[in-house]
């Protein structure tokens, strides 16, 4: 079956009506997988003269999936420079199951010849496409919350609208708004107190998804605008991003629920050579408590159908110690700096598929998060 049939055919099936087939679709994935060694340290805090162990370290390899993904994505033109565009792509775990989840982009939209575009769905973040030019490795490993501050907030969200401009002779910008809804008030997940001074759904904060919380706010939850200008082989952006909830005097977060945060992005590509710088500051992030901020810098070289890639990143907290109540008893813990280095070599087979080795070393000594490094041999194809 050709592709485009094939497109049109899963397109179909995926929105659950036939109209979908009158789009111009296309069907597209990425099969991401790779064999890691994967070390992390032990941590350990004192409560009362007594060792707590915090994180337990590992050590171990293991077949690794790194964000593989299946999708479609169509345009219709309606005339008169007006178009209907759509997206819906779906994580797929090549390794171990778990097909068709994910939050990544499932959106849909008009888009005009002169005014820009509005989308609504699960869409990647204005601050994204600002300081996502540094995510330039192929194992999911290297860009997480200690080389990214925007890992969970300024990644991809639901229950989003995106305004997107036109491209004006180089410069573009975006601004999105994140509206959750409120627990519905029989929710048994409903504190009667905000416990921790979370919102009603927090455990999904601690890194297992990207979902803002219902509860935040009961309108805008979280807003995001971004900034760019790209002429030739330079880019450059500015992004913001704020959260709407309330502040917990009593209580500390991660991240400050009433908290913001901005990034700036400087890259450059020409030629074989390629480069990029990024700074982040703010309290919208999941490493610490109150403000942080990050510098990240790669590089890139290539040569024939190789590629070398090498990166580095410091994040530190502006408050190096915070308390916290464990078992009762009052204990000071410790924020501390972060070291982020990364060096890959890639080799392309084909426009389509690769083959890489990369490096991943993470130095820290925090009461709550470890030391790390780990290695990954992979293959990539694309379709």
């Amino acid at each position: 079956m050709k592709k485009s049939a094939l497109a049109l055919a899963v397109a179909a099936a995926l929105v659950g009506f036939g109209s979908a087939a009158y789009a111009d679709t296309t069907l597209y994935g990425s099969a991401r997988v790779s064999v890691d060694y994967d070390e992390w340290n032990s941590d350990y805090i004192e409560v009362d003269g007594q060792l707590v162990r915090t994180r337990v370290g590992s050590d171990a390899w293991d077949v690794y999936n790194n964000a593989s993904r299946l999708g479609v994505r169509g345009e219709e033109d309606l005339g008169g420079g007006l178009a209907a565009i759509y997206q819906y792509e779906f994580g797929v775990d090549v390794t171990e199951g778990g097909n068709f989840n994910s939050n990544r982009p499932k959106w849909v939209g008009l888009k005009g010849s002169s005014w820009g575009s509005i989308t609504a769905g699960t869409q990647w973040t204005p601050y994204y496409n600002v300081v996502g030019i540094g995510d330039i490795f192929n194992s999911s490993k290297v860009f997480d919350n200690r080389t990214y501050l925007g890992n969970t907030f300024g990644l991809r969200m639901d229950n989003s609208l995106i305004y997107s401009t036109p491209n004006w002779s180089g410069f573009s910008a975006q601004a999105m708004l994140v509206m959750n809804g409120q627990c519905p008030p029989t929710d048994p997940q409903t504190p009667a107190e905000l416990r921790y001074g979370t919102a009603c759904g927090s455990d999904r904060i601690q890194g297992v998804t990207n979902l803002v919380p219902a509860n935040v706010s009961d309108s805008v939850d979280m807003w995001n605008i971004g900034l760019s200008y790209k002429n030739g082989p330079f880019f450059a952006g500015a992004t913001y991003m704020a959260l709407e909830g309330d502040d917990f005097d009593n209580f500390l977060t991660r991240p400050t629920w009433d908290g913001d945060q901005w990034a700036v992005a400087f890259g450059y590509n020409s030629g074989p050579f390629a480069a990029t710088i990024a700074y982040e500051k703010g309290s919208v992030n999941t490493l610490y408590f109150g403000d942080g901020e990050n510098v990240y810098v790669t590089g890139q070289y290539t040569f024939g159908n190789n590629i070398i890639r090498g990166s580095y990143g410091y994040t530190s907290a502006s408050d190096g110690q915070y308390d916290v109540i464990v078992d009762g008893a009052t204990v000071r813990l410790s924020q501390s700096d972060v070291n982020n280095w990364a060096l890959g070599y890639q080799y392309n087979f084909s426009k389509r598929t690769r083959a890489w080795v990369e490096y991943i070393g993470q130095d820290v000594d925090s009461d709550l998060v470890g030391s790390r490094q780990a290695v990954s041999i992979g293959t990539r194809v694309d379709f």
